[in-house]
């Protein structure tokens, strides 16, 4: 279920409120280019500042709008159990087909918490779960063998891997073999997790790119590497870009400058920094656009 070109989508903002005009625009752009999935509520869609209300609202919203097209897998995390279960429940009930789960920041539990706050909320979901191990924002890794012992989760079916050590990928997905899939939660190691056995990716950059994503994960699917390695170099750049200020900074500019949203970001973000790297990002968009990538 879980494999592929899943988006995490950008929430736009106008006059400080959810621009839902905007907003389902960009659905139907994921859906025609054939992605897997879009993630609301993910940290590309500025969760942390979103609040409960928003957060069930735009869950809802983008169910009854996909309409079940494409997949939706919420972000429903939290470093508290008991309030990321009640999220969970939520969404189960407005029709999500899955789950996002962080790791619980800030509070840096044990392997065993991690193991128990992940079993917890599995046991009150409905619907499948993706685990979501990205060390750098939540101060805590998630380690294959803790994984190994969730996947034995009947709802536990996949795992977004952003610590950015292919060391670590491969021996999470040699411990958990066909139990989950393993994606990529960062856009530039797509391809050389692929060839170490992951299932896809969950993308920023498929935010305007989705189409190319996408081809370059059924390209190698099919065993045309050469296509994979060519739009994997092509968008090198634009990888490490993405990241020259905190996600999604730099993706809610370009889709700006792009006219699909205000550039409308909420404190404590800020709008991109204008200079040297605001403008290399915009031409390297550019450049991609001119060469026909979509």
């Amino acid at each position: 279920m879980f494999q592929g070109v899943f988006t995490a989508i950008i929430t736009p903002f106008r006059n400080g409120k959810i621009d839902y005009e905007s907003y389902f625009s960009l659905l139907d752009k994921q859906i025609q280019a054939r992605v897997s999935g879009v993630v609301p509520c993910g940290t590309t869609g500025e969760s942390p500042t979103l609040s409960h209300e928003e957060h069930a609202e735009l869950i809802r919203e983008t169910v009854k709008h996909v309409k079940k097209r494409i997949l939706v897998v919420a972000g429903t995390g939290s470093n508290s159990t008991r309030e990321a279960v009640e999220l969970t429940e939520v969404a189960c009930k407005d029709g999500v087909d899955g789950i996002l789960q962080v790791n619980p920041y800030y509070n840096k539990p044990t392997q065993e918490g991690l193991y128990l706050h992940f079993k917890e909320i599995a046991d009150h979901s409905s619907v499948p779960v993706m685990l979501y191990n990205i060390p750098g924002r939540t101060s805590v890794n998630l380690l294959p063998e803790t994984v190994l012992r969730l996947s034995e989760h009947p709802k536990i079916r996949s795992m977004k891997e952003a610590t950015g050590d292919l060391g670590q990928m491969s021996k999470l997905i040699s411990l958990v073999g066909d139990k989950m899939t393993v994606l990529s939660g960062d856009d530039n190691l797509t391809l050389p997790l692929l060839s170490l056995g992951g299932k896809g990716v969950v993308s920023v950059i498929s935010n305007l790119f989705p189409e190319s994503l996408v081809k370059l994960v059924e390209s190698f699917q099919k065993g045309d590497i050469g296509t994979a390695q060519k739009i994997h170099y092509d968008f090198l750049e634009l990888f490490a870009l993405a990241f020259i200020e905190t996600n999604p900074i730099p993706i809610k500019a370009v889709m700006s400058w792009n006219g699909f949203c205000s550039s409308e970001i909420r404190l404590p973000m800020t709008s991109l920094s204008a200079g040297p790297g605001a403008d290399r990002l915009k031409k390297t968009v550019s450049d991609l656009l001119a060469k026909g990538y979509k």
